[in-house]
């Protein structure tokens, strides 16, 4: 089942949690962490408090991407990682496809440098209407977030 929504700045989003259907050009990843009974999260300089994720880089798998970002963005060293599904999201200048992933984190260290974030920042219960609260990044605003929350908590993720 494809799943087909707008986002938060009005574009088009497909979701799947098929593996089958997994298009060949993800070239982003999105990783939703858990460390110690609560959610890992980076703040965005620009778009707020997110998920670790971004650009796979030329060579890399779709795992080591994700593993890189999270560390990069939130000093967090993935313990375990499980594919998710995937998003492709259709903007109106240009489309991309973003891999959702689950990871549990059994490690932070501290960055000097966390990139364009300011680094880990843990949170134990999601405010009710997320969509509402400034500090939280768009990305986290639209159906990808409870739907992907939904299947890590039916596959007993955590």
């Amino acid at each position: 089942m494809t799943y087909q929504f707008k986002d938060w700045n009005g574009c088009k989003i497909y979701l799947s949690f098929n593996r089958e259907d997994k298009p060949q050009d993800i070239h982003h990843v999105w990783v939703i962490c858990r460390y110690q009974e609560q959610w890992l999260l980076t703040k965005h300089s620009q778009r707020g408090l997110e998920f670790p994720g971004g650009k796979v880089e030329k060579g890399e798998t779709l795992e080591e991407a994700c593993q890189r970002e999270v560390y990069e963005e939130t000093g967090g060293k993935v313990k375990e990682l499980t594919y998710l599904g995937w998003y492709r999201v259709c903007g109106k200048k240009e489309s991309f496809s973003k891999a959702i992933f689950y990871a549990t984190i059994d490690a932070m260290d501290h960055n000097d440098d966390y990139l364009e974030t300011s680094g880990p920042q843990l949170v134990s219960e999601w405010p009710s209407q997320i969509n509402q609260q400034k500090e939280y990044s768009f990305i986290m605003k639209d159906k990808v977030l409870p739907l992907s929350l939904s299947v890590v908590k039916n596959r007993q993720l955590y």
